[in-house]
């Protein structure tokens, strides 16, 4: 099942489209679908595809699929620039680092240009890193206008995106596109986009299933707005799309689902 639902508040009126799946197999097949046909419409109109990949295990499944047929074959990954939206400071040996599992599930397999494939980098000072990563950002984006042409993100169970954890003053940047900060919970320093630069992107993709997820999906779809319990609801784009493609597990609590 597949539907779009509308819903508001006193500060603000989000449109956004809920893809409802049985399973997190029958997610991953839809959205690999879905992504591929995006990428060849976008093509059909300028010479590049701006993509910013998600880590962690939720879309492994997923891409895994787009490195096979027929995916693999009708995508023109030689016109695909890949960025990542977040990152943990640790080497891209350590099997915790994202560019390195996106790589073993889906870059090593297909035909990219080296050459823009722009992974964040991890060995050095996290702050330079980050400061870095918008360098390059600012090399393909102005100040204003559309950013990337996608976003793919998830959501932890406990209302994270990116690394925009529950209160981490990350969630509140204005300005910056990129930033660095340590992590207690994890001991560790995180990268990430902000908000100010994801909100401007075309379409916004959230991967999120499990009943695990179930409590964070409705509080961030259909609770009252407090970005700093759940920072997915900062994610707001200006004027792209958003969807949020789920399983039935973590739909459960959802009310707006029929739309």
């Amino acid at each position: 099942m597949a539907g779009s639902v509308r819903y508001g508040n006193e500060e603000c009126e989000i449109f956004f489209m809920l893809h409802i799946y049985k399973s997190p197999g029958d997610i991953a097949v839809a959205l690999a679908e879905w992504i591929t046909r995006r990428i060849e419409t976008v093509l059909q109109t300028q010479d590049r595809f701006t993509w910013v990949l998600t880590g962690g295990n939720s879309p492994k499944a997923l891409y895994d699929l787009l490195a096979s047929s027929p995916y693999k074959e009708r995508i023109e990954w030689r016109k695909l620039h890949i960025f990542w939206g977040d990152e943990r400071a640790v080497p891209f040996s350590d099997e915790r680092n994202n560019a390195r599992m996106t790589y073993r599930h889906l870059l090593d397999k297909v035909p990219v240009i080296p050459g823009q494939v722009h992974v964040m980098q991890t060995e050095g000072d996290a702050a330079e890193s980050a400061r870095n990563y918008e360098k390059i950002l600012h090399g393909y984006f102005g100040t204003e206008g559309t950013s990337f042409d996608l976003v793919l993100s998830g959501m932890g169970d406990d209302g994270h995106t990116l690394s925009l954890f529950p209160g981490t003053n990350i969630i509140h940047e204005k300005d910056a596109w990129v930033s660095a900060f340590y992590l207690d919970a994890q001991q560790m320093y995180r990268i990430s986009l902000t908000a100010p630069i994801v909100n401007r992107a075309a379409a916004v993709a959230f991967l999120t299933f499990g009943a695990n997820k179930a409590r964070a999906l409705y509080e961030v779809l259909e609770g009252d707005t407090n970005i700093d319990v759940y920072p997915s609801q900062v994610i707001q784009p200006l004027s792209g799309e958003l969807h949020w493609w789920v399983d039935e597990d973590a739909a459960a609590f959802l009310t707006k689902r029929d739309g």
